[in-house]
C-alpha cells in the first residue's frame, strides 16, 4: 500500500533540510502542511524554504530541485482552513500518486502545524452547525475589544482547549467560542469525541483513500531548539522582515498575519513598542509556540521520536522508514 511518511517537528528543528533529503533518497515529492507557508505574501517571516532549500546537492555535486507542494500556494486573502486543506491536499496526493504510477510508492507530508498535519492523517468529522449569527457577533467583539479578551473567555471556559490552542490565531479562538456559546459545551469534548470517531474511521478512511501514514517526530534538547529559534528571528531581521512585514501592513486584519513574527512588528510600527522589544518578543513568542507544539504531537501516540542532535540520526530515520515501508 501507497505511504505518506509525516514529518513533525516544532518549529526550527530543522524540518525542510531533512526532509528534501529524504525526499532525495526515496526519490519522491514533498506536501507541505506548515499553514503559514502556503501564504505567497509571507515568506521570512515564516522561515518558507527557498529555492536553494529546496535543492539537493549531491556529494558529487550535482543537485536535484525537489518538488514541494503547497508552498505559495494561496493568498493570505483567502485564508485556508484546515478543512479546505484536508480537500485540496488529498487530491494533489491522490494526483501525485497516479503520475508517478509506482507500487508502494511514497510521499512525505512535513509542518509543525499539528491540525493541518492531522487533516491529511485522520480527516474531521462534522462539528456542530453553528449559525453564522454567533460568528458574526464574535469578529464584531474582536474588532471592538480585541483578541484578548476573547482569549480570556477561552480559557475561562475551556481551559484545556486554550492550554494547548495557538491563542494569537483569532480563527482558531473564535471557532472554539462560537461552538461553546452555542452549544454551551467545551468545544474540547467535541474534539475528543471527533478523535474517538476518527479512531473507529481509521481503517475504512485507509482503504478508501489508498495509503496509510508512518508518523515520525523530530526532536531536539529544549536548550538547543530555542537557541536555533532565537538565531532564526535575528536572521530574518537580517534578511528583511520588517520590510516584507510593511509591504502587508494594510492586510493586518486578516487572519493569516495574526501569527508571530507578524504582529510583533506590527507593534512597532504603531509605535506600541521599540524595535528590539519587538524582536526580543518575537523569539519569547515563537519559544512559547514551539512549547505548544510539542504538546500537541506528544498526545499522539503514533508518532516514533527522533532526537536528531545525536550522530547517525539520518541513516536512522531512513533505516525506520525502510522498515516500515516493508511491512
Amino acid at each position: 500500500m501507497k505511504k505518506i511518511i509525516v514529518i513533525a517537528g516544532a518549529t526550527a528543528v530543522g524540518k525542510t533540510a531533512l526532509c528534501t533529503e529524504l525526499a532525495a533518497y526515496f526519490d519522491t515529492e514533498i506536501i507541505s502542511g506548515d499553514s503559514r507557508q502556503f501564504y505567497k505574501e509571507m515568506s521570512i517571516g515564516t522561515a518558507k524554504p527557498t529555492s536553494n532549500d529546496m535543492t539537493y546537492y549531491s556529494e558529487n555535486n550535482s543537485s536535484k530541485m525537489i518538488k514541494h507542494h503547497f508552498i505559495d500556494s494561496h493568498s493570505i486573502q483567502n485564508p485556508l482552513s484546515a478543512g479546505q486543506f484536508e480537500k485540496e491536499a488529498l487530491w494533489v496526493i491522490q494526483d501525485v500518486f497516479k503520475k508517478r504510477n509506482k507500487e508502494n510508492d511514497i510521499l512525505i507530508l512535513t509542518g509543525g502545524s499539528g491540525l493541518f498535519i492531522q487533516a491529511i492523517c485522520n480527516g474531521f468529522d462534522e462539528m456542530p452547525s453553528i449559525d453564522s449569527k454567533f460568528r458574526e457577533k464574535l469578529n464584531k467583539e474582536l474588532e471592538q475589544n480585541g483578541l484578548q479578551s476573547l482569549v480570556s473567555e477561552l480559557q475561562e471556559k475551556d481551559a484545556e482547549y486554550a492550554a494547548e490552542a495557538d491563542l494569537k490565531n483569532p480563527q482558531r479562538v473564535i471557532r472554539a467560542l462560537e461552538i461553546i456559546r452555542s452549544t454551551n459545551k467545551k468545544y474540547s469534548v467535541f474534539r475528543k469525541q471527533t478523535s474517538q470517531n476518527q479512531e473507529k474511521n481509521k481503517q475504512k478512511r485507509k482503504q478508501k483513500l489508498g495509503f496509510e501514514t508512518i508518523k515520525i517526530m523530530l526532536d531536539r534538547p529544549r536548550e538547543e531548539l530555542y537557541e536555533r529559534i532565537n538565531k532564526r528571528v535575528l536572521i530574518m531581521i537580517e534578511n528583511g522582515l520588517i520590510k516584507e512585514v510593511e509591504t502587508v501592513k494594510k492586510y493586518a486584519h486578516l487572519s493569516p498575519l495574526k501569527t508571530v513574527g507578524y504582529q510583533e512588528i506590527f507593534e512597532y510600527f504603531d509605535g506600541k513598542t521599540s524595535l528590539e522589544d519587538a524582536i526580543s518578543n518575537i523569539q519569547q513568542n515563537t519559544r512559547r509556540f514551539a512549547k505548544r507544539q510539542l504538546t500537541w504531537f506528544r498526545k499522539d501516540s503514533e508518532y516514533t521520536w527522533f532526537d536528531i542532535s545525536k550522530p547517525n540520526y539520518k541513516e536512522k530515520i531512513i533505516s525506520f522508514i525502510e522498515s516500515m515501508i516493508e511491512k
